[in-house]
């Protein structure tokens, strides 16, 4: 029987040859669906991995956590790194106005301005409506006996939740989730001419739509605390008043909007599908959680770690330093491999096991130090009761025809999941 064309050799010889010859902008398909043995190979043989444009890719828990750490030496700011591919295109200016891609003191701003829609009080308010929102659902999927755990699932959650927390009426969510994909998608480290242009288009549409809506919200007013479109316009350009170094500009408000949507939609997804995946890749750990219901809390934590929704990180030196024993030049552009950290066995032990019980479980999925995902605590309550209650409601979950992965180095989830239930 011939060997598969995505199987990595079992020889640790070639697998090497392959860590050495790693190019983040040559990626074969079978690193695209499994790139874990490569991770492996990178972190024995080239740890701190130079690629031919001069970059480096971590694979270390440590070395990708001491980057994390120290964000005076490690920048996030992107407005180099994203100009060859978005030029002076509408994704270079989300990309680099969102809160994500940016140091402090603008980062600290704005993560200080959306705060309150993530303490805890908040959350426990959306939890309720989460719980509802995931009984509809499932009661729609036993009616039917089948469902995609994508798009009839996994992905209507976080868009559902986002679009309330950003005030978008149920009949205008159409789009969402298309938008965030492709402006998503362009954060990939090749980046075709489609990709851009849907990309490009996908921030036009959106920002046009979120400038319609908050001049809605400004005449119409919210009385939904959760609702925090409208907390950002108070504390934007829009109510005018003093404090103005603390306020959003019109641009930060809408741009921000956007990156709440894509960031709680593509984490959240990746870990529903991700999670049911690895039960029923593992279906011991299946009736494990049947039986413990109350592991549900520990298992998120694993499946975090196991199948990292986000694989990459990035950040760029700026001053000459040493990470990992290698000396790297200030203004060095590396590669956080969250997925390849998140399986090091000296951090973890067994680290190839699906343990649903797994304690500590330091996994870097949300990353940590000032960068640390801010909705983190959201995307976890939404991944427990999700997955805890899709396993307890169906006693039986089978596929149904063969799941295809996003095919992406970046996001690492599915497209579509066809499931049969009963």
């Amino acid at each position: 029987m011939a060997t598969p064309a995505s199987a990595w050799p079992d020889d640790p010889a070639a697998m090497r040859a392959a860590a050495l010859a790693f190019d983040l902008k040559r990626l074969e398909p079978r690193f695209l669906d499994d790139p874990y043995p490569l991770y492996r190979a990178l972190r024995e043989n080239d740890p701190v991995h130079p690629m031919p444009d001069g970059s480096y890719f971590l694979s270390r828990y440590d070395d990708c956590v001491a980057v994390y750490r120290d964000a005076e030496i490690w920048s996030s700011d992107k407005r180099v790194d994203f100009r060859p591919n978005f030029g002076e295109s509408l994704l270079y200016e989300h990309h680099t106005t969102s809160l994500v891609f940016n140091d402090p003191p603008y980062h600290t701003r704005v993560r200080r301005l959306l705060a309150p829609a993530f303490t805890p009080r908040a959350l426990k308010a959306l939890q309720s409506r989460v719980e509802a929102l995931v009984d509809r659902l499932l009661d729609a999927i036993t009616a039917h006996g089948r469902c995609d755990l994508i798009d009839d699932f996994a992905s209507a959650i976080p868009v559902q939740l986002i679009g309330d927390m950003l005030g978008v009426p149920q009949n205008e969510r159409g789009p969402l989730r298309g938008w965030s994909l492709a402006i998503l998608g362009a954060l990939e480290p090749v980046l075709s001419p489609e990709q851009r242009a849907r990309g490009i288009a996908a921030v036009a549409e959106f920002k046009a739509y979120l400038a319609d809506l908050v001049a809605r919200r400004r005449r119409e007013g919210s009385d939904d605390e959760s609702e925090i479109l409208s907390i950002l316009i108070k504390a934007s350009e829009f109510s005018g008043g003093d404090g103005a170094e603390e306020r959003l500009s019109k641009l930060e408000l809408l741009h921000n909007c956007i990156f709440l949507l894509n960031a709680g939609h593509e984490t959240t997804t990746n870990l529903i599908g991700n999670g049911i995946d690895l039960l029923l890749r593992h279906p011991e750990a299946l009736e494990e959680l049947r039986r413990e219901p109350a592991l549900i809390d520990t298992a998120v934590e694993e499946f975090l770690r196991l199948e990292s929704s986000n694989q990459l990180g990035n950040r760029r030196a700026t001053r000459d330093t040493v990470l990992g024993g290698v000396a790297l030049p200030s203004g060095s552009y590396v590669h956080i491999g969250i997925g390849a950290a998140n399986r090091d066995p000296a951090q973890f032990a067994d680290p190839e096991r699906l343990d649903l019980r797994r304690q500590p479980n330091r996994h870097l999925a949300f990353g940590t130090g000032i960068h640390a995902c801010a909705g983190m605590s959201l995307a976890r309550m939404e991944g427990v009761v999700a997955i805890g209650r899709f396993v307890q409601r169906f006693a039986a979950i089978e596929r149904d025809g063969a799941p295809v992965r996003g095919g992406r180095a970046r996001f690492r989830g599915f497209l579509r999941y066809p499931l049969r239930v009963g």
